[in-house]
């Protein structure tokens, strides 16, 4: 069994994966779970209303999960992949505890290669928060990744910025982060 075999069948029985991507370590669970997502919430400390972003595969996969509403798909398709996680209406099959309580859920398609075979093996959504107790620094290394899970996919040392985080019901930037400028520029002309 390789490794992505391996992590797959830890988030079939509701365990915690930390990946690579292309901005920090990410831990994964099955975003789909409630029990799963409850263990994300306990291992990184992490107060219950705060929503967590969740990593898809492909556009199709995102579709599935969030409602794209006219002139968002363009958007969409030229920032991913990449480090930038877009903020949608959730679609009913998402559970309420990922959103916060928003009705809107955090999305990713993560660029970096071993995450997205990840996601495409498991054939559904995971979630994609960074790999470290709440409010400490994001995870470079696997050495910096503090919380618990059944496994690590070492993907060495990683450029750390966070993925900048775009609101496109309400238009605007919630964090600056990756390539913050350009989305800034492409979000200027939705």
């Amino acid at each position: 069994m390789d490794l992505i075999e391996k992590a797959v069948s830890i988030l079939m029985h509701d365990g915690l994966v930390v990946y690579p991507t292309e901005t920090v370590y990410g831990l994964g669970a099955d975003a789909f779970s409630e029990e799963a997502i409850m263990k994300v919430y306990e291992a990184k400390k992490r107060p219950i209303s705060m929503p967590i972003s969740i990593a898809v595969s492909d556009y199709d996969m995102l579709c599935a999960v969030a409602h794209v509403r006219p002139g968002m798909q363009n958007f969409i398709q030229a920032v991913l992949p990449g480090p930038v996680t877009v903020i949608l209406e959730a679609r009913k099959s998402v559970p309420d505890i990922l959103t916060g309580g928003t009705g809107l859920i955090g999305i990713r398609i993560p660029s970096h290669e071993r995450a997205l075979r990840l996601i495409e093996a498991f054939d559904a959504p995971i979630t994609a928060t960074s790999a470290n107790i709440h409010g400490l620094k994001d995870p470079q290394t696997p050495e910096e990744c503090t919380v618990p899970r059944e496994l690590l996919i070492d993907g060495g040392r990683l450029p750390g910025t966070p993925s900048t985080v775009v609101d496109l019901v309400g238009r605007l930037i919630l964090r600056r982060g990756a390539e913050a400028d350009k989305i800034e520029q492409l979000l200027s002309a939705l």
